[in-house]
């Protein structure tokens, strides 16, 4: 660690790197965000090679943001890892300290316990205003839901949330049915629609934005899978394959046609 700060530091002095002296706090932000989405892929697909890879490209982002603030006089690398060091003996009395818990539910409330005498003055609401600032849209939604039903706001039972959905439905639908549209209350309903879904799959424990990416997953799966399908049709059809587009093989054929191919493709990857 301390050679990989001693490095950021000369990239970062005046007879260092161009591209790292011009960077700043916000110029960075990006490669955060793309570093933690590459680490979590890299996690996903169980490549250590990849994640050790991955795991230095995101600490790297930590060390220059550390090196940046040292620069400007506000705190360095030490002081970072010094208070999340402190972070978590203070949030986890049970392991240095001579708390007792009896179970995980506990152990749970135990946490949000401390957490709260961190920020005393901080109310539920300022919480859900900076959840929905600071992190990806759907797991927001997930962690406000959450929140919320910890102080009580919550359905009587699961049958009111699916009353909540068709509402929202019928209300996007009503909005994007007007002879004048309006973007702003179409984009509101869709909003409310999509919140209403992440509370139906928080009720039975499910992460919507783990279900999206699996989706997303398993539809780009298929849709390759329809574009190798399609190309070993077109060898037995034709002598010289067409080389017009990104899917040369799936243009200019009939839904119905394509509607078979994913059909395929679906058995291949269920």
């Amino acid at each position: 660690m301390s050679r990989l700060a001693a490095i950021v530091a000369q990239l970062r002095a005046p007879t260092g790197c161009p591209w790292d002296q011009a960077q700043t706090p916000e110029s960075l932000t990006p490669y955060i965000l793309e570093e933690a989405y590459e680490t979590v892929a890299a996690i996903r697909a169980g490549d250590p090679a990849a994640i050790a890879d991955e795991l230095g490209d995101l600490l790297l982002q930590v060390v220059l943001q550390s090196q940046i603030s040292a620069e400007q006089g506000q705190f360095d690398l030490e002081t970072v890892a010094a208070a999340i060091a402190d972070k978590l003996i203070r949030r986890h009395p049970h392991v240095f300290g001579e708390a007792a818990i009896a179970d995980l539910p506990e152990l749970h409330r135990t946490w949000e316990d401390i957490k709260q005498t961190e920020q005393p003055d901080q109310t539920l609401g300022q919480k859900l205003l900076h959840y929905a600032q600071s992190l990806p849209p759907l797991m927001a939604a997930l962690k406000i839901s959450r929140k919320v039903v910890g102080a009580g706001f919550e359905w009587p039972d699961v049958e009111g949330i699916w009353a909540k959905i068709r509402e929202e439905e019928a209300e996007l639908r009503q909005e994007l049915e007007r002879a004048t549209p309006d973007p702003a209350r179409q984009s509101a309903e869709l909003g409310d629609l999509l919140f209403a879904l992440v509370n139906l799959g928080r009720w039975y424990e499910l992460d919507a934005a783990q279900a999206l990416t699996e989706t997303n997953l398993r539809f780009a799966r298929r849709f390759l899978c329809m574009e190798e399908l399609a190309r070993e049709q077109a060898e037995h059809t034709e002598s010289e394959p067409p080389n017009n587009g990104s899917t040369p093989h799936l243009k200019g054929r009939t839904l119905q046609e394509l509607e078979a191919l994913w059909q395929q493709a679906k058995q291949q990857h269920p």
